[in-house]
């Protein structure tokens, strides 16, 4: 599965990750790598509430901001 993820730095040290295609899937870290991660599982946790699917593997084209 492919999703669009969008990454920004908030200038308090932290980054936010997003998947705009999933509303309210949002998630912080305080490195890119941990707000990528932690996005990994709010999109399994999101997909299997709405749809009873968790994909085995998850590819994202990243936009940073």
């Amino acid at each position: 599965m492919k999703l669009c993820i969008r990454i920004t730095f908030d200038g308090d040290g932290n980054y936010t990750a997003m998947c705009p295609s999933l509303p309210g899937c949002c998630c912080r870290g305080r490195t890119r790598e941990e707000a990528k991660q932690r996005l990994d599982e709010a999109i399994r946790g999101y997909l299997a509430a709405v749809s009873d699917f968790v994909p085995e593997n998850l590819m994202h084209d990243v936009v940073e901001v």
